[in-house]
């Protein structure tokens, strides 16, 4: 059986908001204006679409799957996630020196940020 990662889909109050912010950040387009459901095209190829489903009552705490990005410049991208609303949730670093930033954004929904690296 052959898969591949077509979307990842959180769960919000406000999907055209949340759908709006990762746009910016991912290059992608905002396709369907919907308050129900609203997805992220990707801004490039091979990378997943992001949904976002409006729910009354999101997961409280802390999401249990969440995406992790790889970035180039990572300590830049981490500044320009704060810069337009994330919040910045922890830092790691393991023994060999491979570092993360976790981050939440605006709505909540972690996700991590480090250098770019191979699956």
């Amino acid at each position: 059986m052959g898969l591949t990662v077509s979307m990842v889909t959180f769960d919000t109050h406000d999907a055209p908001a949340l759908a709006a912010w990762w746009a910016g950040h991912l290059g992608g387009q905002v396709q369907g204006h919907e308050d129900e459901f609203v997805m992220v095209l990707p801004g490039g190829p091979g990378l997943p679409a992001f949904g976002f489903q409006r729910v009354d009552d999101p997961t409280p705490g802390k999401n249990r799957v969440h995406v992790d990005l790889g970035a180039d410049d990572p300590a830049r991208a981490v500044e320009e996630f704060v810069a337009s609303g994330a919040t910045r949730v922890a830092e790691h670093t393991l023994p060999d020196g491979f570092a993360w930033t976790v981050l939440a954004d605006p709505h909540g929904n972690q996700f991590c940020v480090s250098a770019t690296h191979a699956a």
